[in-house]
C-alpha cells in the first residue's frame, strides 16, 4: 500500500465513524427537543444557536489547528462532542429550559469547529505530500459514499432504537462512538504535508489567520463568489433537514412513528451514497464545474417548493429523495472547485472560513423558518426556503463568469497542483512553508 493510499484509508475510516457517530441523533433530534418541551421555534433556534458557536468560534479553532496541529484539533474537537453530547442527554433528562439547551448547542459548534477545515485540509495536503495524481473529485467521491452509508445505517437505527427504548438512548450511542474515534484518531491520523506554527503568538495566529481567510477567500474572486453563496444554500439545507422529521410524521398521519422520522435521514443517507457512486459520471455531462453547480442549484429550488406544496406522504418522500441527491451529487464538485484555486498554505484557513459563511446562514435561517413553520405550516416554510436558496444562484452565475482554472472538467488532474494559480495575497508564507 502506498503513502497516498493509507492517506485516503485513514481519511476515509474517520468520516465512517464521525459520520455514524454524528448520525444516530439525525433522525430523531428534531423529536428529541420537542420532547424535551420546546417549540418549533425554541428547537430551531437551539439549532441556530450550534451554528452560531461555529460562527463564533471557526477562526479560534483555526488557530488551534494551526499552532497545535490538525491532529491535535481532531481530537480535541471529538472530546468535545462527547462531552456535549452527554450534557444534551441529561438536559432532556431534566426537562432543562431553553437557556440550557442554547448554551450546550453552543458548546456543540463549538466542537465541531475543530473539524471543519482542519480534516479536509489535512487530506488533500496529505495527498499532494504523498504525489497522489488521482482525481481529487474521485476521493471526495468515495468519502460521501463512505459517509453515506454510515449515516443511513446510524440515521435508521437511531429511529428504530428511539421506538423501541426512548429519544435519549442514541444520544448515548453517539457518546459510546465517538469515544471510538477518539481512539482510532489518535493511533492513525499523522500531520502530513505542513507544519505547525507553534512559536506564533495566539494574537499573531489569529491576524495571520483573519489576513489569510480574507486574502485567499474574499480577495479570490471565483472563491468569494461561491462563498457569498454558501449562506443561503447551506442556511436552507440545514432546515430542510431538520424539519423533514416532524413534517412527515405529520404527513404520515402518527407523531410518535420515530422510525418514519429516521426515513429522513435515512434517504438522505441513500442519496449520498448515489451520489457518490455517481458525480464521476455526472462530472461527464458538463464540460465547466460551474454548470454542474448552476443545474443543481435551479433543481433544488424547484424540489423545495415542491415539497412545500405537497399533501402526499409518498411524493414527499420521493422529492426529498430527488433533492438529497442533487445536493449529494454537488458537494464534491464545489469542493474540487474550491480546493483547487487555494494555495497549501491557506487551504485550513479558507476552508474554515467558507463553512464560517455557511454556519451563518444557519444562524439566521433556521429560527426564522421555524418560526415560519409554527405560524403558517411546514409546508409553507419549505415554499419560502426555496425562495430563499433562489438568492445563491447569482453568485454562482459571477463565479462561472470568472472562468477560474479549476472550473473546466477534464481528464487532466489539475486539483492537487495549485502553485499554478493565479497569485494571490499571501500573509501566512511569511511566517511558515506550509499550512
Amino acid at each position: 500500500m502506498t503513502d497516498a493510499q493509507r492517506v485516503q484509508r485513514t481519511y476515509l475510516v474517520l468520516t465512517l465513524l464521525t459520520t455514524l457517530a454524528a448520525s444516530f441523533i439525525w433522525g430523531v433530534n428534531t423529536l428529541f427537543l420537542l420532547d424535551a418541551g420546546l417549540s418549533n421555534t425554541e428547537a430551531f433556534s437551539a439549532n441556530a444557536f450550534f451554528t452560531g458557536g461555529q460562527v463564533l468560534f471557526e477562526i479560534p479553532t483555526g488557530v488551534v489547528a494551526d499552532t497545535r496541529g490538525r491532529r491535535f484539533s481532531y481530537l480535541l474537537g471529538a472530546a468535545t462532542l462527547l462531552a456535549s453530547t452527554l450534557l444534551y442527554y441529561v438536559m432532556w433528562q431534566v426537562k432543562a429550559p431553553f437557556i440550557g439547551w442554547a448554551l450546550a448547542s453552543v458548546l456543540l459548534g463549538f466542537g465541531f469547529t475543530f473539524f471543519s477545515g482542519a480534516t479536509e485540509a489535512w487530506l488533500v495536503d496529505a495527498l499532494k505530500a504523498t504525489e497522489f495524481t488521482g482525481s481529487l473529485e474521485s476521493v471526495f467521491g468515495r468519502a460521501q459514499t463512505v459517509s453515506g452509508v454510515a449515516m443511513l445505517t446510524g440515521s435508521v437505527g437511531g429511529g428504530v432504537i428511539a421506538q423501541a427504548t426512548n429519544l435519549g438512548v442514541p444520544y448515548l450511542l453517539r457518546a459510546a462512538m465517538l469515544g471510538v474515534t477518539l481512539v482510532v484518531a489518535g493511533l492513525f491520523m499523522r500531520d502530513i504535508g505542513f507544519s505547525p506554527q507553534r512559536g506564533v503568538s495566539p494574537t499573531a495566529a489569529m491576524r495571520t489567520v483573519l489576513t489569510g481567510a480574507i486574502d485567499g477567500g474574499l480577495r479570490n474572486p471565483p472563491v468569494r463568489w461561491l462563498m457569498l453563496a454558501a449562506p443561503f444554500t447551506a442556511g436552507v439545507g440545514f432546515y430542510a433537514f431538520y424539519a423533514f422529521q416532524p413534517y412527515l410524521l405529520q404527513l404520515y398521519g402518527d407523531p410518535n412513528a420515530y422510525g418514519i422520522a429516521g426515513l429522513a435521514a435515512a434517504i438522505a443517507a441513500g442519496a449520498q451514497i448515489v451520489g457518490g457512486l455517481a458525480v464521476g459520471s455526472v462530472r461527464r455531462l458538463f464540460s465547466r464545474r460551474t454548470d454542474a453547480l448552476i443545474v443543481g442549484a435551479a433543481l433544488n429550488v424547484a424540489l423545495l417548493v415542491a415539497i412545500g406544496l405537497t399533501t402526499s406522504f409518498v411524493v414527499a418522500i420521493v422529492l426529498l429523495a430527488a433533492w438529497s441527491l442533487v445536493f449529494a451529487v454537488q458537494t464534491p464538485v464545489r469542493q474540487t472547485f474550491v480546493n483547487g484555486l487555494i494555495r497549501s498554505e491557506q487551504r485550513a484557513t479558507v476552508l474554515s472560513f467558507d463553512s464560517l459563511m455557511a454556519s451563518t446562514g444557519g444562524v439566521v435561517a433556521q429560527p426564522l423558518l421555524g418560526r415560519t413553520a409554527d405560524v403558517y405550516g411546514y409546508g409553507a416554510s419549505y415554499v419560502i426556503a426555496g425562495l430563499v436558496q433562489a438568492f445563491a444562484m447569482p453568485f454562482v452565475f459571477l463565479a462561472r463568469r470568472e472562468r477560474a482554472s479549476s472550473d473546466p472538467i477534464t481528464e487532466a488532474t489539475p486539483e492537487l497542483v495549485v502553485d499554478t494559480v493565479a497569485p494571490v495575497a499571501d500573509p501566512i508564507a511569511k511566517t511558515t512553508s506550509h499550512r
